[in-house]
This record gives structure tokens, C-alpha cells and sequence, in this order.
């Protein structure tokens, strides 16, 4: 059964005012300190306003939601003891001048991208999945192209930016495609095209290194996985866990149809970048772009599509009955960016959507 893990980044605010603070240096030493030694399972990132945690691979899917709650938890502790909040928000609702990080490779960002560094506050989510192969990683995300879109429709928790409705569920992904190298790829073929053309992008000057390659999917530089990043970090830790389940599933069945001789659907770049910008625009609300036929369909319809077609794999990992549970459950209450405009409804105050957001980030 191939392993999980998660890299989530958590918003650090003001716990009175909803306000985003620049105290991921005071966090991380808190952390450092703490006697449980767990100071290694959290970084800073861009912006200071960020915190980032990354569980242990699992195969388990229950355990995996499990550590995501605890690192939530110990993320709200540490950032507790500097009189901070966090929240698990993939863009702030509040207006924010974001401060960006001082170590050498973020004041590079900073010097090179200008604006779109400066503005990037933005929370995702990272999952990892194990491959045995460089070759099986590439044929895996040459196959899991056209449905990743479903899943950031699914994650969508960033409605507002800067203080106003962005008119998107997903705004941090249209802020995120500012960056030259984000979002969909084509059909890499072979593992070999595909470092050829990492390290041709790098050999242009425009990125300082490998890391800078923001595929919505990736092989990972560090680990032995494909890094699917397309999602928000999701507000409910659940529907963390249920994506992570689906991409393991997704991962399953490429890998599946790779072995089987099946080849890669051939939609061009074009057409996934408009799939992306449905999904960001719509999230669960309207229509998608259906993966099979790059036609619109009811997101509902798109996102039971994508279950389908990783059925089998769930059944097979024993994850069908809860991913089942799940989704019915999201397709319910929604994804965070209905919650988040639902609370705004309701309160009439961005600040109250914050605050209970800081709740329900440690539901």
C-alpha cells in the first residue's frame, strides 16, 4: 500500500482581531523549545504571516487525519504562547501587507518577482504519494492531468482577498498562477523528458533552482513521491484527509493503467488551464469542466466522476466506505469557501469569519 503524507500551511493571525500577524519566527522558536521535540515537523515559509507543518508518511488513512489534527493542534499551542492564532485559510479575508521572510532565498523571490512575491500570501496543501520509479511517477502524472482540477473545486477555501469577495472560490490559486512556472504541464512521456525539461527551465535563469518548479504535480526533489499541489489547505482536517485519500487513489490508478499499457489522455495545456479557472471560479457552486470530455457538467456529477474512476483503488486500500462518508459529507456542508461566505452572511464581519474559522481549524 503506497504511503501519504501531508505539508499544510496554516495562517498566523491575531486571535482579537482576525488580523494576519508576521510571527512565524516566534513560533518556530516556541517550537524549538518545546520539550516533545517536535520543532523539526514545522518551517516558516514566504511570508511570515505562514506556518507550515508536514506529517510522517502513513498508509493509513486514519491515522494520517489523525496527525493532521495533532500538528493543528500543536501549531495552535505554539502560536498561543506568542499571543497568535492560526487558521487554516488559504488566503487571508482581512486586508494584509504581507512581510516576507529574511533568510537568503525568499529575499531572492523577493528581488526577482517583484509584486507577485510580495502579494503571495496564499495557504496550500501538499500531498505526497510513494512511487517505486522516477518512470512510474512520470507516468503517473502524465495520467492524473485532467483531474486535478476536481480536486482543487473540492479544497476551494479562499474567497476573499483583501478584504472584499474575491468572486472565486479559490483565489489563492489565481494569485499562485502568477508565478512563471505554476499550474498544468503536458505529457512528459518518460521520466527522462521530464528532468530534461526541469533542468532546462532552470538553465533559463528565471528560477533559482529545482524548487521553483510549481507544477500543480511534481516528483519531489527529497522524497521517493509525486507532490500533488494543486489544493487550498482545506478549513476541515477532514476534508484534508478525504483529498489525500483521493490522490493516493488517483496515484493507484494511473500507475494501474501505466503497468496495463493504457496511455495518457491527450488534453492540451490550454484546456486544463480553463478546467483550473473553472474550478477556482466555481468550486462545488456551478459547473466544472468534466476530465472525460472537457465539456461542462454540474460539479457534483464531476467530483462523483472522479470517485468512480478511483474506485476501485479505494476499495482495494480499504479507504471506499469512509472516502464514501466523506464525500457525502463535503458535498453537504460544502467546501471552506461556502463555509466562509455562509459565516460572512450570517455575521455581516470578515473578523467573525476569521474567529471561527480559528475554531473550526482545530474542529
Amino acid at each position: 500500500m503506497r504511503s501519504v503524507g501531508v505539508e499544510e500551511e496554516l495562517l498566523l493571525v491575531d486571535g482579537r482581531t482576525g488580523e494576519p500577524r508576521a510571527l512565524s519566527a516566534a513560533v518556530l522558536a516556541a517550537a524549538s523549545r518545546d520539550p516533545q521535540g517536535n520543532e523539526e515537523v514545522f518551517e516558516s515559509e514566504l511570508q511570515r504571516q505562514q506556518l507550515e507543518f508536514a506529517t510522517k508518511p502513513q498508509t493509513d488513512m486514519r491515522d494520517l487525519e489523525e496527525e493532521i489534527r495533532r500538528w493543528r493542534a500543536e501549531a495552535a499551542r505554539h502560536a498561543e504562547g506568542v499571543d497568535a492564532s492560526v487558521a487554516a485559510l488559504a488566503t487571508s479575508p482581512l486586508e494584509v501587507s504581507p512581510t516576507i521572510g529574511n533568510d537568503e532565498r525568499h529575499q531572492w523571490l523577493k528581488e526577482h518577482f517583484g509584486l507577485t512575491a510580495q502579494e503571495q500570501l496564499t495557504c496550500g496543501c501538499h500531498v505526497h504519494v510513494s512511487v517505486d520509479s522516477d518512470d512510474e511517477g512520470v507516468a503517473v502524472l502524465d495520467r492524473i492531468r485532467p483531474w486535478l482540477p476536481a480536486l482543487l473545486a473540492m479544497s476551494a477555501n479562499s474567497p476573499f482577498w483583501q478584504g472584499e469577495d474575491s468572486g472565486y472560490a479559490s483565489y489563492r490559486n489565481r494569485v499562485w498562477g502568477r508565478w512563471p512556472s505554476a499550474g498544468p504541464v503536458e505529457v512528459f512521456g518518460s521520466a527522462d523528458r521530464y528532468h530534461e525539461q526541469v533542468a532546462d527551465m532552470v538553465a533559463s535563469g528565471a528560477l533559482k533552482d529545482e524548487g521553483m518548479v510549481y507544477f500543480d504535480a511534481r516528483l519531489s526533489r527529497s522524497y521517493p513521491t509525486v507532490e500533488i499541489r494543486v489544493a487550498d489547505v482545506c478549513l476541515d482536517p477532514s476534508t484534508t484527509a478525504l483529498i489525500a485519500t483521493l490522490i493516493r487513489g488517483l496515484v493507484d490508478t494511473a500507475a494501474r493503467e501505466w503497468r496495463d499499457g493504457v496511455p495518457p489522455t491527450r488534453h492540451g495545456v490550454a484546456l486544463l488551464r480553463l478546467a483550473s479557472w473553472r474550478a477556482a471560479r466555481s468550486g462545488l457552486e456551478d459547473q466544472l469542466i468534466h476530465p472525460v470530455t472537457m465539456r461542462p457538467a454540474p460539479a457534483e456529477a464531476v467530483v462523483r466522476a472522479l470517485f468512480d474512476h478511483v474506485r476501485d483503488a479505494l476499495e482495494e486500500n480499504g479507504d471506499l466506505l469512509g472516502a464514501q462518508d466523506a464525500l457525502a459529507g463535503l458535498l453537504a456542508t460544502g467546501n471552506g469557501a461556502r463555509v466562509q461566505r455562509t459565516l460572512l452572511h450570517r455575521t455581516g464581519s470578515l473578523q467573525e469569519v476569521v474567529a471561527e474559522c480559528v475554531r473550526r481549524t482545530l474542529a
